[in-house]
């Protein structure tokens, strides 16, 4: 996995909602297979498998129409979610920087049970296949995210947390909150209220996922070693209305 290439993807990269109906050739399949075999866990011990399916084998609401779509698998363990954006993020980035569409589904189920994934719970679905739409964003104002302000506090590695900003989420909810001091990002999740919950609860740990890969392919970039770890006094003191996920130490 060329992780620098990943990274570049991130600034130009869009949700694609218009594909063609053309098949991909079993060679970009494979290719798309080895992609996924060549990802970096955020949690190793966790088990996960990844389906590539025709569009007859997938049902649910606000269906995307592709001529394929990715299943992600994941054993139900503590964190498994944001292993899930974490992972599935890299494909997504992989899948634009080589040409191809993809867009998040979290209303799309797999129509019938595969055998060899029985021990693992489906989690969510990438749609993708060649586009039929703009593939590429041309410049940094045609996101439709909130200003860094906004999502952080303190004057470190704003270069890294930018790279978080653009992060794709459910509904672009943006749930994330940055509180940079030292050497280290603390990363935070909105709390949602009592209707938005029964939504958003597993989402936006997914999207958070999808932030910390981000951040991850940032600080790779900008040549940082990069150590996620739990810090109690950032736990602690949560800001309000947000709770704490995890810390990430730069050093250099």
């Amino acid at each position: 996995m060329n992780f620098e290439k990943l990274y570049e993807t991130i600034f130009v990269r869009k949700s694609v909602r218009k594909f063609s109906d053309q098949l991909l050739d079993n060679e970009k399949l494979t290719f798309i297979r080895n992609a996924f075999n060549g990802t970096r866990p955020f949690l190793p011990s966790i088990d996960i498998d990844l389906k590539i399916v025709p569009r007859n084998s997938v049902k649910g609401l606000l269906m995307v129409k592709a001529p394929h779509y990715l299943l992600f698998f994941s054993e139900n363990k503590p964190g498994y979610l944001l292993n899930t954006g974490f992972i599935l993020q890299q494909i997504d980035l992989f899948l634009s920087s080589v040409g191809l569409g993809s867009c998040w589904l979290g209303l799309t189920k797999p129509k019938k049970v595969f055998p060899e994934t029985s021990s693992l719970e489906f989690v969510i679905a990438l749609a993708t296949g060649n586009p039929e739409e703009n593939l590429y964003r041309k410049n940094i104002s045609e996101f439709n995210r909130k200003p860094l302000e906004q999502i952080r506090k303190g004057d470190k590695f704003e270069d890294i947390i930018e790279a978080a900003r653009l992060a794709p989420s459910a509904t672009n909810s943006q749930p994330w909150f940055f509180i940079t001091n030292n050497n280290s990002i603390h990363c935070y999740c909105i709390k949602p209220g009592l209707l938005k919950r029964i939504i958003y609860k597993k989402m936006n740990k997914i999207d958070m996922g999808i932030s910390l890969c981000h951040l991850w392919l940032a600080a790779l970039n900008k040549k940082f070693g990069i150590n996620f770890h739990t810090d109690p006094d950032a736990k602690r003191n949560s800001p309000d209305d947000y709770y704490y996920v995890k810390s990430i130490l730069l050093k250099q």
